[in-house]
């Protein structure tokens, strides 16, 4: 049996949660309940080591990692003893390398597999879904995080709080931290607004477990019943243009009271066959998000009942709908509409019945064009014609052999053609006609629109009502059919979009070409509207655009194909996203049908085009922050290492300049000789500050030439007054060939990388300057025995002003230039500088530079150089 785990979760440290565990503990223990304390960390806080006492507590297993000593939690210790209870503190820490699992909730969840109760505690900064809000509160990164499933699936997860005053003043007393780092918190991580801010996201972070809990206990106990824990608001939109106004009415709501929720749900047809708009309800769910809400969409034929269960499912306490736009006079015709069957069926849960500009504005009967188009409804009225003449002229021939019966089955049979070719109501039409032929032609007395037989009345009659019926059916089948077909070219072609975008075509050419190519047009193009003065008439929809109003200053975002249009006024074809960006088609005129595809497409485009700016605006934000950064940088870096050299040749000046003191001779040397190496050092670092500016402006204009590699070096460390001839060894071969390379710039490498490597190294230890060919190429290697830098920091001391801190020496001074100087000149020169591990322990930074023959002495500024080997090896 799987053991159950219990949380003590915390807006921060030292709110109580491990004294809360201890607590329980105890309580547990005194109950008859076998309590071990399998890992707790008391940070030195003397009443939490107290409360330890009386509790049994497994011995921790030690781990030596890096040549320092860490404890772990024994998880083998805690199964071999095997209790009914253990205490496992700080359920998100990560253990040290080399344990059996990488974090601690691990070794919980192999406790708990096997049968072992586990009390745990964790911080809300610690659970993975809040760790980025976390850190954009309080500035500091957690490293540390757990899975939010992990917490949520615990039988107990119980919130230790306490008030910001509360805690600051705990901190204050020195019952958190000790009080050398009591300042230092109490103005960062503890300050009041942040302890707030995370208090707020712990119960919050609870109340939707607990949330999750109650939802669960009522699915389970089958309690459709609505609980009012809190306000939850639905709106039901239907893609109409009353939908914004839902929204803001809802959000409003939502708004009165904490926590709040917001849910818009939208009832498609099961058959797939809605007349919704598609940008609408697009345009509609982003507001909708802005505001903090959710969208869904649901499947069901009948809309009030699906909107009903979603309220249900959800524990919804209130209801948002529209006012119905049916036309007075038809909902009189057909009785109460979907609002009102809502209102009447929603029992405990409140209906708000919004008004807005568009009710009562629906029409009284449908559109005469919906369904097939005016060229088949012409060709119907057309197949009418002709072939009701036709049958009155067989008939008539055949008066004789037919009776009446067959004469209304064969006209009937017209009435059915008719409409499979022309709808509706060409086949009606056809049956009032066929009925005034039919009571002229063949109903006695002849040739007379008179009736002498009642039952010949009734048959009329009865043709009309069948006819009528019949066509209707045929007619809503045909739709339906050409509805299918087209909602199935719909999503094959949403497909479609959604595969390119699933394989990352969501570059915005990428996209418009996907538009062009669907919609078979010459041109597309994303206009932006820079003016406030509209360029059309836009219709209720957004969809299309009818002429006049004034004319607006667009700018073009993006555009595929030839002859691209500038103005909305220019295309065929125009689709508004949003209020200023609007997507527009040249080549030709799109049908209605086709406009609600590409108002999927458009609004794909929007998409795309804002997450373009954004990345542009990320790119420069990155750009200034890095700017910030080394702006930062250099003042740190710089204040202090100007500040030395002048105060020190500043001190010498004065003192020599002073009449108050007499100085002997070898006194006035040794002032002298202070002033004279301090402006040393700050000439060097003006130089190199100069040097950096150059590489980075990228103005270095090498003047390549055939170097002495020998040279080069013995010029470096004559010139640099830092490096000490008897810490520095050179070992080059004296056939080592020549280089192309600025000498000028050579030697700045060479010392700088010769610092570099005695900043770090130690005394005892001297640096190897070596040169080598390889092929096409020879290398200049400068080999310390420092402590040397891991793989994956090593582009990072490439960086301006990055040092290395950990193993300084009296070479130490400088601010961090003399490597990414280094590789700039390098570059400059055509060459490359890397890094590599020194066998034994180390760093050897290798100089690569192409050997000099009589062609390259041609290379120009930036030219790069083929280190490729050519044979022969190591000459």
């Amino acid at each position: 049996m799987r053991g159950q785990l219990r949380v003590y979760l915390g807006a921060a440290p030292g709110v109580g949660k491990t004294f809360a565990m201890l607590d329980e503990g105890h309580r547990r223990r005194d109950r008859g309940t076998d309590v071990v304390v399998a890992y707790v960390e008391t940070h030195g806080r003397p009443r939490t080591a107290e409360r330890l006492e009386g509790l049994e507590v497994v011995q921790r297993r030690v781990v030596d990692y890096r040549g320092a000593s860490f404890t772990e939690l024994d998880v083998d210790a805690v199964l071999a003893r095997r209790p009914e209870l253990a205490l496992v503190d700080e359920l998100a820490h990560s253990n040290v390398p080399g344990s059996a699992h990488e974090r601690r909730w691990q070794d919980i969840e192999q406790l708990l597999e096997a049968g072992i109760d586990v009390i745990s505690t964790v911080n809300v900064q610690h659970l993975e879904s809040l760790n980025d809000v976390v850190e954009a509160i309080t500035g500091v990164p957690q490293r540390e995080t757990v899975p939010d499933s992990v917490v949520r699936a615990a039988e107990q997860v119980e919130l230790v709080d306490m008030t910001p005053e509360a805690l600051r003043k705990r901190m204050a007393h020195g019952n958190i931290y000790q009080p050398d780092k009591v300042d230092a918190a109490l103005s960062n991580y503890f300050r009041p607004g942040n302890l707030t801010a995370l208090r707020e996201l712990a119960l919050l972070w609870l109340a939707d477990s607990v949330e999750e809990g109650m939802q669960r206990y009522r699915e389970q106990h089958g309690i459709a019943a609505k609980w009012e824990t809190r306000e939850r608001i639905v709106v039901a939109l239907t893609g109409g243009p009353e939908g914004d106004t839902l929204v803001r009415r809802a959000a409003r709501i939502a708004a009165r009271v904490a926590g709040g929720d917001v849910l818009a749900v939208h009832v498609a047809r099961s058959d797939g066959l809605s007349g919704s708009s598609i940008a609408a309800l697009e345009r509609q769910r982003l507001l909708l998000e802005s505001l903090g809400g959710t969208y869904h969409s649901i499947i069901g034929d009948d809309i009030a009942e699906a909107v009903l269960s979603f309220a249900r499912a959800n524990n919804a306490t209130q209801i948002v709908i529209g006012a119905s736009r049916r036309n007075p006079v038809m909902a009189s015709l057909t009785g109460p509409g979907t609002g009102m069957t809502i209102t009447r069926l929603s029992g405990s849960i409140d209906v708000h019945v919004v008004g807005h500009d568009f009710v009562g504005k629906g029409r009284i009967l449908p559109a005469i064009s919906r369904g097939l188009t005016v060229r088949r409804r012409l060709a119907g009225l057309g197949v009418a014609v002709v072939l009701l003449t036709a049958l009155v002229l067989i008939c008539t021939s055949a008066r004789g052999e037919l009776s009446l019966g067959s004469d209304l089955l064969l006209f009937l049979l017209v009435v059915v053609l008719v409409s499979l070719v022309g709808g509706f109501y060409p086949a009606f039409g056809a049956a009032v006609a066929a009925s005034v032929l039919l009571n002229y032609y063949f109903v006695e007395p002849l040739h007379r629109l008179t009736i002498s037989k009642p039952e010949n009345v009734l048959a009329l009659i009865v043709f009309i009502l069948i006819a009528t019926l019949v066509s209707r059916v045929v007619d809503a089948a045909a739709r339906r059919s050409a509805e299918a077909a087209r909602s199935n070219a719909e999503a094959e072609t949403l497909s479609t979009l959604a595969g390119s975008l699933l394989r990352g075509e969501q570059a915005l050419p990428a996209l418009l070409e996907r538009v062009r190519e669907t919609f078979a047009v010459s041109s597309v193009t994303l206009l932006q509207r820079e003016s406030e003065a509209p360029t059309s008439q836009a219709s209720p929809h957004g969809l299309g655009r009818r002429p006049g109003g004034l004319t607006g200053t667009w700018t073009c975002l993006a555009s595929i194909g030839p002859d691209p249009c500038m103005t909305p006024d220019d295309a065929d074809t125009q689709v508004d996203v949003g209020d200023k960006l609007s997507l527009v088609l040249r080549g030709r005129a799109l049908a209605a049908e086709d406009q609600r595809v590409l108002s999927a497409f458009a609004t794909q485009v929007a998409v795309a085009y804002q997450q373009r700016r954004l990345a542009d605006a990320a790119a420069g934000a990155d750009e200034l922050a890095e700017t910030d950064r080394l702006r930062s940088a250099l003042l740190n870096a710089v204040s202090h290492d100007l500040r030395t050299p002048i105060a020190s040749a500043k001190a010498a000046v004065s003192g020599l300049l002073s009449t108050d003191v007499t100085w002997s001779d070898s006194d006035r040397l040794e002032l002298l000789t202070s002033a004279d190496k301090s402006l040393d050092n700050l000439t060097a670092l003006v130089t190199n500050l100069l040097d950096l500016s150059r590489v980075q402006a990228g103005v270095l204009a090498p003047d390549i030439t055939s170097v002495d590699v020998i040279d080069a070096i013995s010029m470096a460390m004559d010139h640099s007054p830092h490096i000490a001839g008897d810490r520095a060894v050179v070992d080059v071969p004296p056939y080592t060939p020549e280089v192309c390379a600025d000498a000028g710039l050579l030697e700045r490498v060479i010392a700088n990388l010769i610092e570099n490597a005695l900043r770090y190294s130690p005394p005892d230890k001297p640096v190897r300057v070596s040169a080598s060919a390889h092929g096409r190429s020879v290398e200049i290697r400068v080999v310390d025995q420092g402590p040397g830098i891991p793989e994956g920091d090593r582009e990072t001391v490439f960086a301006p002003f990055q040092r290395r801190e950990d193993h300084r020496t009296a070479y130490s001074a400088g601010v961090g230039l003399g490597l990414a100087i280094a590789r700039g000149f390098t570059e400059a020169m055509g060459g490359t500088l890397t890094l590599d591990d020194t066998p034994g322990g180390g760093l050897t930074t290798v100089v690569a530079l192409r050997r000099a023959t009589s062609s390259d002495l041609y290379l120009t500024e930036g030219s790069k150089l083929d280190m490729s080997p050519a044979g022969g090896g190591e000459e």
